[in-house]
């Protein structure tokens, strides 16, 4: 019934956007001396191609103040940045022999009150790189970076993946996967060097979705690329994730149950508010989703509207509400991957449309893409009428052939912590795309692999925010604090941020550093003084 996919669409991965681009100017504390007056020279500079590329070119331009429109469509392009001051754009092309690859690397570096600090900038959905977060970055005083890793999309286009021929295009997917953020590192670096006549005091990965990705890839097989990785909402666990984002759709098509837009609202206005005071509450938050047991068959026989049409929730409405939250299994019954968050919004993974009274799913387009173009190598696959059966497998073929390329599973972060680098790691927990519990879940690998909890928050830290989407955190402190830790060594217990309630109101709370939950002491509840931080 659901006709909302193509907006939703590009509304999920804008996200992934607005999150860099709304970072507040305040990201960077204390910052380092910046270069002294007259080391400022924009021009091409010498360049070290990084192992296994070569430079094929290398321009700069000085650019004056203004704003910047981001080229491109919806979701990373197409709106202004306003007040970007002067600053010398150096793009620098790359290609590696035998790959038919052109990779574009851009750096961006204010003309003057640089902080003396390079950061690096993520990508959304299929696109590697952010260019909008880039002039957003400048505004901050910061030197950044970001790629397109030769694949120039837009976020939703995956039409690079097969070549002529049919088959994967492995040095676009190497690319997209783990190479191109690290050859950014290493060329934008110099480029600061270059430019400033000196090396930037710090430098820093930014990022959410498939920037989150990046960023964890980064720590595992690049680890001395960022002193610290922000790294939020990451899409780890990618063949896991993406193709569990499916399981909504197999589950109304094999239990011929399509419930409307309104329906699903139901279910989770109605777990919400069953769960609501477990913090001790009602503030229109879920603060421990993992003690709300909500039983959608509570629901059976509720009547809702929907575009002037009344329904009456029945008990196969409530089994494809208690698949979906639950999460894929197999013809075993066990578990393959994690289920929408309760209270996650449905329209995304479960969008369907009616046509002359037959109703069919919407899957959504990213994950319907990687099952289509990399999995089947079919471009005009239909991952609509899936059977369980069929799930099962595409799942386990996706993960054979494609955790070691593009995983982002490995929990052995060593290397990093031994770097002296920091992760930092929000995710909300009503996220409509990437299940919350499966970066709880690699949390937990790297805990029982490094040493516990206490061991492994003296260098990575996870923060669960309630009622939040994807991407969806609002003013929330994460650079600043990451910036605090590595630089001054204050790690952070919270962090500070907004978020939305169930009754549509903003809050200011502070998000509890995993695995402790917020609960409610006294006071205003749209306080954060009025909630602390304990053990779940």
């Amino acid at each position: 019934m659901d006709r909302r996919l193509p907006r939703l669409a590009a509304a999920a991965f804008a996200l992934a956007a607005a999150a860099a681009v709304n970072a507040p100017a305040s990201a960077a504390p204390g910052p380092p001396a910046a270069a002294g007056p007259g080391a400022f020279a924009c021009a091409p500079p010498r360049l070290s191609a990084p192992e296994g590329a070569v430079v094929e070119s290398v321009t700069a331009t000085a650019v004056p103040a203004g704003t910047f429109q981001v080229p491109g469509a919806p979701p990373l392009g197409g709106y202004p940045v306003a007040d970007v001051p002067a600053h010398c754009e150096v793009t620098v092309t790359l290609t590696h022999p035998g790959a038919n690859d052109r990779v574009r690397v851009w750096t961006w570096l204010p003309e003057s009150g640089w902080n003396g600090r390079f950061r690096a900038e993520g990508g959304a959905a299929y696109a590697a790189g952010n260019i909008g977060a880039v002039a957003a970055a400048v505004k901050q005083g910061y030197a950044t970076t970001t790629t397109d890793a030769g694949v120039d999309t837009g976020g939703l286009d995956s039409s690079w993946a097969l070549d002529p021929q049919g088959r994967v295009d492995e040095a676009l997917l190497r690319n997209f996967a783990s190479r191109s953020v690290h050859e950014a590192a290493v060329v934008g670096k110099q480029v600061v060097g270059g430019v400033y006549g000196r090396a930037a005091s710090y430098a820093y990965f930014n990022g959410c979705s498939t920037g989150g990705r990046q960023g964890y890839v980064e720590a595992q097989r690049y680890p001395t690329d960022f002193d610290g990785i922000n790294a939020a909402a990451p899409g780890i666990n990618w063949n896991q994730f993406e193709v569990a984002t499916l399981w909504p759709q197999v589950v109304m098509n094999q239990e011929r149950t399509y419930p409307t837009g309104c329906e699903f609202d139901a279910f989770n206005r109605a777990a919400v508010k069953a769960c609501d005071r477990l913090d001790g509450v009602a503030d229109g938050l879920v603060s421990d989703p993992d003690r709300c047991d909500f039983d959608p068959r509570r629901l059976i026989g509720t009547k809702v509207v929907c575009d002037g049409k009344e329904y009456t929730i029945g008990a196969a409405d409530a089994e494809v509400v208690r698949k979906i939250w639950d999460g894929p299994r197999d013809s075993r019954g066990k578990r393959l991957w994690y289920g929408l968050p309760v209270g996650a919004d449905f329209s995304y993974l479960a969008a369907s449309s009616t046509t002359d009274g037959v109703t069919t799913g919407l899957p959504f387009t990213v994950p319907a893409q990687w099952v289509a173009e990399f999995v089947q190598k079919q471009p005009g696959f239909s991952s609509a009428n899936l059977t369980y059966a069929q799930f099962e497998d595409v799942f386990r073929r996706a993960r054979a052939e494609y955790d070691p390329v593009i995983g982002g599973r490995d929990a052995d972060l060593t290397a990093f912590r031994g770097a002296g680098g920091k992760l930092l790691t929000w995710h909300g927990d009503s996220d409509q795309l990437i299940p919350t519990a499966g970066t709880v879940d690699y949390r937990k690998r790297v805990d029982a692999l490094m040493g516990g909890t206490r061991k492994v928050d003296d260098f990575y830290r996870l923060f669960l925010a309630p009622g939040t989407a994807h991407c969806g955190l609002n003013d929330v402190d994460d650079l600043a604090a990451l910036t605090a830790w590595v630089e001054h060594g204050k790690a952070p217990d919270v962090l500070h941020a907004t978020l939305p309630t169930a009754d549509g109101r903003t809050v200011a709370r502070d998000v509890c550093r995993y695995p402790a939950v917020s609960r409610y002491t006294h006071g205003d509840p749209a306080a954060a003084s009025s909630f602390r931080c304990v053990k779940p």
